[in-house]
C-alpha cells in the first residue's frame, strides 16, 4: 500500500511534534519532512515532493498563503491543507486563491486531520464543517475552475507580497535583501513599487495593510506607532 507522504510546517516545535505521533500511528500515513517558516516549507516541499503538506496559516518570514502559492507553482502535484486558527471568509477566500486543497480549523484538528490529509490525497477538497456549510456553495460559483470570475488579478507580485510581510516583520532593508538574495537597490525598488501601487508612503502603514490583507499576522509585526515607525528607509 503506498503511503500518503507528508510535509508538516508549522513554526511552533510542540505543534508539529504533536501532528507528527498522531499521523505516524496511522498506517497509510508517512511523515516525511518538517519546516518551522514559509521559505523552508517551499525549499522542503521542492525537496522532499510530498503528497500533502499541512502548512500553518501564521508562519514567520513567509506566510503560510504566500508559502502555498509557491509551493504550487513549483510542485503542481502537492496538496497544501491549511492550518489555521482564524474563519474569516478574507482568510478563507485567500488560502482557495493561492491553490490550497483544504482548510482546517485548529480547534478541529483532532477530528478532521486525518480525513482532511486523506481527501486532498485523492484529489478532493476539504474544509471544516463549520466553514463548509456556510461557504462552499458561493465558491462554488466564484472559482468554478479554480479561479475568480470577474476578479481583478492580485494587485502586488509575489516579491512584493514577500517583502511587505519583512518590512512588517520588522526587518531592515539589508536583512530583507540577504535573506532573498537580492541586492539592495533591488529591494528598495521593490518596497517603492508597492508603496506606489497601494498608495501608502510609510512603513506603520503599509504594517497595517500587511495584516488587513492577511499577508502577516498582527502577532508578527513589531510594536510600531505612526511616530515611533520608521520611514521609506526602513
Amino acid at each position: 500500500m503506498k503511503k500518503i507522504t507528508v510535509l508538516l510546517s508549522d513554526d511552533h516545535t510542540i505543534v508539529r511534534e504533536g501532528l507528527r505521533l498522531l499521523l505516524e500511528k496511522e498506517l497509510d500515513i508517512q511523515v516525511v519532512g518538517e519546516a518551522a517558516n514559509g521559505h523552508q516549507s517551499v525549499r522542503e516541499a521542492k525537496r522532499l515532493k510530498p503528497d500533502v503538506v499541512v502548512q500553518d496559516l501564521a508562519m514567520p518570514l513567509l506566510n503560510g498563503l504566500e508559502a502555498a502559492r509557491q509551493i504550487k507553482k513549483e510542485v503542481p502535484s502537492a496538496k497544501v491543507l491549511i492550518l489555521s486558527a482564524y474563519s474569516d471568509d478574507a482568510y478563507i477566500e485567500h488560502a482557495v486563491e493561492a491553490g490550497a486543497a483544504g482548510y482546517l480549523m485548529k480547534e478541529t484538528i483532532g477530528h478532521d486531520l486525518l480525513r482532511a490529509i486523506r481527501e486532498i490525497a485523492k484529489g478532493n477538497a476539504f474544509f471544516s464543517p463549520p466553514i463548509a456549510k456556510r461557504l462552499l456553495k458561493p465558491w462554488q460559483e466564484k472559482f468554478p475552475n479554480g479561479s475568480p470570475v470577474g476578479k481583478k488579478a492580485t494587485t502586488l507580485t509575489g516579491r512584493q507580497k514577500e517583502i511587505l510581510q519583512l518590512i512588517a516583520e520588522g526587518f531592515a532593508t539589508k536583512q530583507i535583501a540577504d535573506m532573498l538574495s537580492l541586492s539592495i537597490k533591488t529591494v528598495e525598488k521593490h518596497r517603492q513599487d508597492l508603496m506606489n501601487t497601494l498608495n501608502i508612503h510609510n512603513i506603520a502603514s503599509l504594517t497595517r495593510y500587511a495584516v488587513s490583507s492577511g499577508v502577516v499576522e498582527s502577532n508578527r509585526m513589531p510594536n510600531w506607532s505612526e511616530t515611533s515607525a520608521p520611514r521609506a528607509t526602513v
